[in-house]
């Protein structure tokens, strides 16, 4: 049985939830079913001048950034706690909002969460100072003195986080806990399409007793975000989603000198040389483009194969793809679930038609699947023969499509990997460990994984990309200090 959040008629502001005047239309739809889940109030403009008041006074005035690294980690533990015991109703939820089926929101949705949670707490007490070299240097009356210091991380301020749709408590919580953890205070805007997996944490937070204005949470749109971008008073912007937003976030943020980490869209390359496992190749192809409908930005869309076995690879991912099991998510026998809107459904069929404009054969897929009149699905496609320039090879179509591209020399790989706007993660698989390594460092891209990589996104491993998929890092404590800035103290030694 679904069951929503406590308070979704309002809005967290300081530490309280605050009866929303904002505009309705906040409208949640289940991406399966079709059907009604429920109504978030969309904050107006006065709501979202609250919480980015409550979060600078908390910061400004609040003992939260004072108080000691292991006290703020306790608090944040209870949090976590709180999401353990409301497991089977969050999963639901996610479920239910985001169209995640059973294998994917008891994995990346929901038990990396609370991974990634986990690591923010643990990390959140490591030391804060750095010693610097002792230097000499001329002092008073002709005497040399020692001169040295220390770098101090501190907390950066006001943090606003805007997540996305797809991994929507995910990243909620893997935003939250990590500016939470090294000082800061949060205003959270969840995707108008997925907001009550935010009213989660809001509830999580109020249940461990942050003090005040420490994490808010507000819905809205293009509205809300753009108050949020261009306001003085916030500090640092972490944001994942499209480029073209990321794109416009930037540019909001850019007169305040706002800084900003975006982690954003990708048309990921998966290697496949001649001496590879391809059936593993294909289960990683297949996951990748499947595992939510292809709705992750790190999807390894392009598919590169050499030559000597496109045929052989083509064939097996075809037939894979062909026993994926489509179907509302709620379903545990589903393996993949729908796509978000019918807006995302209609772009998805407009590029693979611009695929085969382009001279591109689809091998399979291509096509509503039959039977599921209600819900917006699409079957997983695999298409062949498209050049490089095509749109479908070069956009980010964040649905379930594959585009196979040919080479015939390592030194071809690296150089279509290479030729795209974006640069996020990627994949090569090689029985020769050592030339897939060599191969992957030629790679311009945030992360490749070599013959599958670790197997999952570790908490420990620094995330994020370059070129229009954006800067900045998330997870690792590369991630962690994105969240802080270094003053350095400067001091005789003697």
């Amino acid at each position: 049985m679904l069951l929503l959040p406590s308070h979704t008629d309002a809005q967290f502001i300081g530490g309280t939830w605050v009866p929303s005047s904002g505009a309705s239309g906040g409208e949640v739809v289940n991406p399966a079913t079709e059907e009604l889940i429920g109504v978030a109030p969309v904050a107006n403009a006065d709501e979202v001048d609250s919480a980015i008041a409550a979060a600078r006074q908390a910061f400004d005035e609040g003992p939260w950034r004072r108080m000691a690294p292991t006290d703020r980690a306790a608090m944040l533990q209870r949090m976590h706690d709180v999401f353990v015991r409301r497991a089977e109703e969050i999963k639901a939820l996610i479920i239910a909002e985001a169209g995640s089926t059973h294998k994917m929101t008891n994995g990346m949705q929901f038990a990396t969460a609370l991974e990634h949670a986990r690591y923010c707490i643990a990390e959140a007490t490591r030391p804060d100072t750095t010693p610097l070299p002792v230097e000499l240097a001329p002092g008073p009356n002709g005497r040399t003195v020692l001169g040295t210091g220390v770098a101090v991380r501190e907390p950066v301020g006001v943090v606003v986080a805007i997540t996305p749709f797809n991994v929507p408590f995910n990243l909620n919580v893997t935003k939250s806990f990590a500016a939470l953890a090294m000082g800061n205070t949060v205003v959270l805007k969840p995707s108008p399409l997925t907001p009550f997996e935010a009213w989660v944490v809001a509830e999580a937070a109020e249940e461990a007793g942050l003090p005040p204005g420490v994490f808010n949470v507000i819905n809205g749109g293009v509205e809300a975000g753009r108050a949020l971008t261009t306001d003085p008073r916030v500090d640092l912007i972490t944001f994942t989603g499209s480029d073209q937003v990321g794109a416009t976030i930037a540019a909001q943020a850019a007169p305040t000198l706002t800084r900003c980490v975006l982690e954003l869209g990708g048309k990921s390359a998966l290697i496949v040389c001649d001496d590879a496992d391809l059936n593993a190749a294909a289960g990683s192809a297949l996951n990748s483009l499947t595992v939510h409908a292809g709705q992750g930005c790190a999807a390894t869309s392009r598919l590169l194969v050499h030559e000597s076995v496109r045929s052989r690879f083509v064939e097996l991912l075809a037939d894979r793809f062909a026993s994926v099991q489509v179907g509302d998510p709620a379903d545990p026998a589903s393996t993949m679930g729908p796509l978000i809107r019918p807006a995302s459904r209609d772009r998805v069929e407009e590029l693979v038609a611009a695929g085969v404009d382009d001279g591109g054969s689809v091998v399979t897929g291509g096509r509503r699947p039959a039977g599921l009149s209600t819900g917006w699905y699409f079957e997983p496609t695999l298409i062949d023969g498209v050049d490089n320039r095509s749109r479908v090879a070069r956009e980010e179509i964040f649905g379930p499509v594959g585009v196979v591209l040919g080479f015939s020399t390592d030194e071809e790989a690296v150089a279509l990997a290479n030729d795209s706007d974006f640069g996020l993660a990627g994949g090569v698989y090689s029985a020769d460990v050592g030339r897939a390594y060599e191969i992957a460092r030629e790679v311009r891209t945030g992360k490749v994984s070599l013959n599958g990589g670790s197997g999952k996104m570790s908490s420990q491993q620094p995330f994020g990309g370059i070129k229009r998929s954006g800067y900045g890092r998330e997870l690792g404590h590369e991630g962690l200090d994105e969240f802080t800035y270094t003053k350095v103290i400067a001091f005789h030694g003697g």
